[in-house]
């Protein structure tokens, strides 16, 4: 491993961590599982700032996928690599599911704030309703982007044990445990996805101290 790919893997953790929280710890209008009549007004009040802070977070999904798989490389040739890079597809897969299922508040929660500006209550009630089985789908995809991202963490772990991981043992076996309370929060409590929200700031912190510790990596 050279300076470069090092420093570069090192950015790519950090500008993601960065981007998924930043991005979502200053949205001015957090919406829920489900939209409310209340969002759009919410929106509405800073929609510009809204829309960037939501795109930075959107866009971190991306930049961590990029991370996830520059970390494969860096591993290219150690006997781990089989796990590694199987663990990296299925983060990946977790990754994109989750920008994916956030897109869909982005656009409704952006075009929504639009569209029902001025409208009385009779419209926006109904707006809301029709959204509700397209949510009802897009609730599922959240859910299985975060297991599937936790499944990918935990296989991370064991591949990067067996490679004789070269990050601290103690931030590798974190990532694992990570993966293991998001599953078991998100699948064994489906109704209240909010309770996702403490793993989802972890993992933030999680990722920008595998951007730190990869820049002491030889």
């Amino acid at each position: 491993m050279n300076g470069f790919e090092i420093q570069m893997t090192s950015g790519l953790f950090i500008v993601a961590a960065s981007m998924l929280w930043i991005g979502w710890v200053l949205l001015p209008a957090k919406i829920g599982a489900y939209f409310v009549p209340a969002d759009f007004t919410a929106v509405g009040t800073k929609r510009r700032l809204w829309i960037w802070l939501y795109r930075l977070h959107l866009f971190g999904y991306v930049v961590a996928l990029m991370a996830f798989i520059a970390l494969a490389t860096l591993m290219a040739g150690s006997a781990g690599r089989i796990i590694v890079w199987p663990a990296i597809g299925v983060v990946g897969a977790g990754l994109i599911m989750s920008a994916l299922a956030g897109a869909f508040y982005y656009h409704f929660g952006a075009w929504g704030s639009i569209d029902m500006e001025g409208k009385d209550d009779g419209a926006i009630q109904g707006f809301v309703a029709s959204l509700r089985v397209s949510t009802e789908y897009v609730t599922c995809v959240v859910r299985f982007g975060r297991v599937f991202f936790g499944v990918g963490q935990v296989a991370l772990m064991v591949g990067l044990l067996v490679s004789g991981s070269p990050w601290p043992m103690w931030l590798v076996g974190a990532g694992g445990l990570l993966g293991v309370v998001g599953m078991a929060l998100t699948m064994g409590l489906p109704d209240d996805l909010s309770l996702y929200l403490p793993v989802f700031h972890l993992n933030a912190l999680w990722l920008a101290a595998m951007g730190v510790a990869t820049l002491t990596l030889n």
